[in-house]
């Protein structure tokens, strides 16, 4: 049994998450996906000219850090709105550089209240609760680091080994 049984599909939603692997073409995707990616897109197109190689590559995450570091400096005196709207894109592109290079499925995580990804169904269960990530980077520092963060998840997903990295 997996740690992620609660998110068992069904043969239907199987075979959809088998289609969006075949082409990444926005009409294979679900809603949520879109979504994902719509806010990805943003956060890329509002800072690839200020910081580039927003690639979706796992390297790209070195430059979500430098943005971090930059944005740690005033997001004390951001509002609100501006602070989840930051956490949400960064998250967002964080996220679909972990479903582009390794595959899965976003979920609504209840007890925190915000989208996971889960990699590697159903012969094991890795997943990212990136937005979680990103707020601490921001409201934390270099001890939240997203490099090193993600590395660990992708570590688990190499070795096929199930957990939360969080």
């Amino acid at each position: 049994m997996g740690i992620f049984d609660f998110f068992k599909k069904d043969k239907k939603r199987e075979n959809s998450e088998k289609s969006t692997h075949k082409s990444n073409q926005p009409e294979d995707l679900d809603d949520y996906t879109k979504d994902m990616i719509k806010s990805a897109d943003f956060f890329i197109s509002k800072n690839s000219d200020r910081f580039s190689g927003l690639d979706y590559s796992v390297k790209s995450l070195e430059v979500v850090e430098n943005a971090l570091d930059e944005a740690s400096d005033f997001y004390d005196e951001m509002n609100d709105k501006q602070k989840e709207n930051l956490i949400k894109t960064v998250g967002s592109y964080v996220f679909e550089v972990g479903r582009k290079n390794f595959g899965g499925k976003y979920f609504w995580y209840d007890k925190l209240n915000q989208p996971i990804l889960v990699t590697g169904q159903p012969n094991f269960e890795v997943s990212i609760l990136a937005f979680d990530k990103v707020k601490g980077r921001l409201e934390n520092g270099i001890e939240d680091n997203i490099p090193f963060y993600f590395a660990g998840y992708v570590e688990r997903v190499k070795n096929k080994e199930s957990g939360m990295i969080v």
